[in-house]
């Protein structure tokens, strides 16, 4: 089943628009919210448990409402239309920076970032949803994901390469503030040491440069999933016997082997990317001593990301999904790993995350190119098909991973005694931290990336299986 470049354009738009606000959360809100807002890195970690918890709750829930939404618009494409205006309301609503302190932040921060978390569950489990049943070719869903996670990387290369830029220029023009000044790092340290004052405009910059921007890619991103909306069609359902009973789609769930080896995959290799992710921001601004940098090193890599990602359809087809994903963890892992011995040569640094992010560039439309066959396999195994709950408690698991490691890294800051209030020559001279921030930008997500190959020699949907399983699973719908 083909689908036109139009479809596949239009449906990728979906992850730009929600990748407009959810790197806002991955990159920046637990750096926002210590080192601008001035909370604890132990409230933050907190913050992302509670976060964790709500999704547990609301991810199984939102695929089994989208599995059994019947609609003049298909199960899942409604909640695109339905949702993505309150996605960009509490995205804005999360990033406002109220003037308040101490408890009172904390009482108006965690249902602000409860409810992201839950709109996000309302709008992106049906949208990664949606990609599974537009087609039950698994070639041709190695396309779709790559033109959406293309789009996606060019969402996150906005976001990770230029937010802060552009979070400068928006908040010193609204303050009054030197440009020039929040540009620079060096004139900025030296302009919050002079006065308190100072630092208490440069911290209003930053709130409101954040407001700003939260509240333009908000609204891009509720035009871009209108027109996802509008341009994709679902194709695939249900077997038309299939009984609703949530038990037995549970049951099956778990007896689907292709399934839980990638929710597996996905905890840990989310695990690394919130790991990774989170301590750039610290290693360039404390390891480095250059907290602009981090935007160069954010573009590179996505850019890297973005040339890759097209590879992975020709690559799937000639060596099968499973291989090249084995292959693609164990490089990219050790890659990497390479970034700890980089040190502080900013060369090495880039060039070393370039190799990495390119390396397991086919990994990241690979995985939901097998989450989509998982379902496939669910309903030629078990005769149902789940394809929101499969869905959404693979996205569930990724969550869980990218919660468990924003909030180890939380944690562990919190244990070394980090604080984000401090001057920055202070935490400089503290070796315990410099060497933990040293230690989770390298080896720890670069180990934990490549065993995730681990994992995969256990999935069982090889190219001779998918064959077969499409031809009879094609036999039985026409009959």
């Amino acid at each position: 089943m083909k689908l036109s470049i139009k479809e596949k354009l239009g449906y990728s738009l979906g992850d730009t628009a929600s990748h407009f606000v959810w790197d806002l959360v991955n990159f920046w809100l637990i750096f926002y919210y210590t080192d601008v807002l001035g909370i604890s890195a132990g409230w933050a970690a907190t913050i992302a448990i509670l976060g964790t918890i709500m999704d547990a709750v609301m991810d199984p829930i939102v695929g089994i409402w989208a599995d059994r939404t019947n609609s003049r618009w298909g199960k899942f494409r409604p909640f695109l239309l339905f949702g993505c205006v309150p996605f960009a309301l509490f995205a804005f609503l999360a990033f406002f920076g109220p003037d308040l302190q101490g408890n009172a932040l904390i009482t108006y921060i965690l249902p602000m970032f409860i409810g992201l978390r839950i709109v996000y569950a309302i709008v992106n489990i049906p949208y990664s949803s949606l990609g599974a049943v537009m087609t039950d070719d698994s070639i041709e869903r190695a396309g779709l994901n790559s033109y959406r996670f293309v789009a996606a990387n060019i969402g996150q290369l906005i976001v990770s390469g230029f937010a802060l830029y552009i979070v400068y220029y928006l908040g010193s023009h609204a303050t009054g503030m030197d440009y020039s000044v929040m540009m620079d790092d060096e004139a900025r340290k030296r302009f919050m040491e002079e006065a308190v004052e100072h630092a208490a405009l440069v911290r209003s910059s930053y709130i409101i440069g954040f407001r700003y921007l939260v509240g333009i890619f908000g609204c891009i991103g509720v035009v871009l999933f209108l027109i996802a909306f509008a341009t994709t069609k679902e194709r695939v359902a249900p077997p038309k016997r299939q009984e609703t009973d949530l038990k037995h789609d549970f049951k099956y769930l778990f007896k689907n082997r292709p399934w839980v080896v990638l929710m597996v995959v996905g905890i840990v290799s989310f695990i690394m990317f919130a790991i990774q992710n989170i301590s750039a921001t610290y290693y360039f601004k404390y390891f480095l001593d250059a907290e602009s940098k981090s935007q160069i090193f954010n573009i590179l890599g996505t850019v890297a990301l973005i040339i890759a990602i097209p590879m992975t359809k020709p690559l799937v087809k000639k060596f099968g999904a499973k291989q090249l994903y084995i292959v693609c963890s164990i490089l990219s892992g050790l890659f990497f790993c390479l970034l700890f011995f980089a040190g502080k040569n900013f060369v090495l640094i880039n060039v070393f995350n370039c190799l990495g992010k390119i390396s397991y560039a086919p990994a990241i439309s690979l995985l939901w190119t097998m989450l989509a066959d998982a379902a496939d396999y669910g309903e030629w195994k078990f005769n149902r098909r789940t394809t929101g709950l499969c869905l959404s408690a693979a996205v569930f698991a990724q969550k869980i991973g990218w919660s468990i490691g924003a909030a180890l890294f939380g944690v562990i800051m919190s244990k070394i005694h980090f604080d984000g209030g401090v001057d920055i020559a202070v935490t400089q001279a503290n070796p315990e931290i410099m060497n933990t921030i040293h230690w989770m930008f390298g080896i720890v997500p670069g180990v934990l990336y490549a065993s995730c190959a681990i994992f995969l020699v256990f999935y069982n949907l090889d190219n001779k299986t998918m064959a077969q399983m499409k031809v009879e699973l094609e036999t039985r719908r026409q009959s």
